[in-house]
């Protein structure tokens, strides 16, 4: 099986959520399954290519791309994801991808996208590659199988190559203006009166890739069935509906290696299920790092997270007062995001400085002490696609505590509901109530070590790796090349 790759970010040469650890793990694992994979992504200034041991393709060079009736000069630099034979292509054009971030609010957003996704087809035609599938992920590839059928249509090069859209955010659409119908090189009778690239009266990158794509995936199997709703379909409900038939939804994994509580470099002791004591001196150093007292009779929460709207922390704002007033429990908190989330959690370490530790911004090492030495994991996300701090948490036997939803809903399995036999805690509504009272038991099972270690290992014993999914992911590509040649 031949796999075309095509991502804005991928770990470890760029990026901000989880798109990029899934095009950093994925395709290794699907190589591992015997596929040849090639990654095509940005070049951005940010990226140290020598340090990562890329190459400049010189039969690649000036490389010609058509936007918007003229020709761009691309160049590529080559190399390959770190340990693996997965060979990945750099599209580099200062001018588009040299900024300070790597997503902007720019007027050519969508020619920077757009220059991706034809340059991914200009190198496959230089090098006669012919994939069995495109992937593409999200709205900055999402054009990719309009292209495949429109602008490519005419090369046989691409006659048997099917495609599948992955969409990681349904919030995140790919909105232009009518026209970025042009500079994509598509006919604009496709745009107007309700077209299928139109969407609310725009151009959407997503929406056009949903209609085009042989099938779509998201990245958990119950956010597949939310974003057919209403209330989680962003607007595409409808357009996801018809292709229900068609939409999968196969859940990420994580990196078993970088993650793994037994071997983790970045924590105070190595663990497993079977010395779960091996916690207790990471707790210790946690609240050494946060400057926090240790109380062997005192929990601690853990929160890890940008720290925005969608992260339900608005839920948390108003209980966490009376929980610290009910509760003997301490809370750590490292993100950050809007200011009024920052400013709750700095207002939460003043009210109860001997009890609540927060860190504004990012540190990997402490997001790994975090899920190492916390005893329960706060995430009550009002919707997450997939979510992988929660499988982060079962992997350390930190117990997760989260609102049932996407794949939060798919990877924790409530304790109390599955009559003792659950990995964490959940609930439905999206309340304050509801979060209150799920923290509440947590912590009241907490002070029963022995059903506590008992879920611990529930969470710490299940195969959160890439392997099953992967798998899965080659079946759906097998699946969108039989429809694409009418098996």
């Amino acid at each position: 099986m031949k796999v075309c790759y095509v991502t804005s970010e991928c770990v470890p040469f760029a990026k901000t959520g989880g798109l990029a650890d899934v095009s950093g793990a994925l395709p290794p694992a699907l190589a591992e399954l015997g596929c040849e994979v090639k990654l095509f992504m940005p070049l951005y200034g940010s990226i140290p290519v020598q340090e990562h041991g890329f190459v400049f393709a010189q039969d690649l060079r000036d490389l010609p791309v058509r936007i918007g009736g003229r020709t761009v000069h691309v160049n590529v630099w080559y190399g390959t994801l770190p340990d693996s034979d997965v060979e990945v292509y750099l599209v580099d054009h200062p001018p588009l991808y040299h900024r300070g971030s790597l997503y902007t609010d720019d007027p050519d957003e969508d020619e920077r996208f757009l220059v991706l996704q034809h340059a991914a087809f200009a190198i496959m035609q230089r090098y006669a590659w012919a994939p069995d599938v495109i992937h593409a992920n999200d709205w900055q590839a999402g054009l990719m199988p309009v292209f495949l059928r429109s602008s490519y249509g005419w090369d046989s090069l691409f006659s048997g190559t099917a495609s599948l859209l992955s969409i990681h955010n349904i919030g995140y659409q790919g909105l232009f203006g009518a026209h970025s119908v042009h500079r994509a090189g598509l006919a604009d009778d496709l745009f107007r009166d309700g077209g299928p690239l139109s969407h609310n009266g725009a151009f959407s990158f997503l929406k056009a890739g949903l209609l085009y794509a042989d099938t779509v995936s998201t990245v958990s199997e119950t956010y597949a069935h939310e974003i057919q709703s209403e209330r989680h379909g962003a607007g595409l409900d409808a357009v996801l509906r018809t292709r229900g038939p068609d939409l999968f939804g196969i859940r990420n994994g994580i990196d078993t290696t970088a993650w793994n509580p037994a071997t983790d470099p970045l924590i105070a002791q190595n663990y497993t299920a079977a010395t779960l004591d091996g916690k207790r001196p990471n707790k210790i150093a946690l609240l050494e790092r946060f400057g926090l007292p240790f109380d062997p009779e005192m929990p601690v929460l853990g929160v890890i997270s940008r720290l925005t709207g969608q992260k339900g922390f608005d839920l948390l704002q108003p209980v966490l007062g009376p929980l610290m007033q009910e509760e003997r429990v301490q809370l750590v908190v490292l993100g950050s995001g809007d200011r009024t989330i920052e400013e709750f959690f700095g207002w939460a370490q003043r009210a109860f400085p001997e009890r609540v530790g927060v860190y504004i911004g990012y540190s990997d090492p402490l997001a790994h002490q975090i899920e190492a030495g916390a005893d329960a994991f706060l995430m009550p996300s009002h919707y997450e696609p997939c979510g992988l701090n929660q499988m982060y948490s079962l992997a350390y036997g930190t117990v997760p505590i989260v609102h049932r939803t996407g794949g939060l809903a798919d990877t924790v399995h409530d304790w109390h509901e599955m009559g003792g036999h659950g990995n964490g805690f959940s609930f439905w509504d999206a309340t304050p109530h509801a979060l209150h009272t799920t923290i509440r038991r947590a912590l009241s099972l907490w002070r029963t070590p022995a059903a506590w270690r008992e879920v611990q290992r529930r969470g710490m014993e299940a195969d959160y790796s890439w392997s099953g999914s992967a798998e899965k992911y080659l079946d759906l590509y097998w699946r969108s090349v039989h429809r694409h040649r009418g098996v």
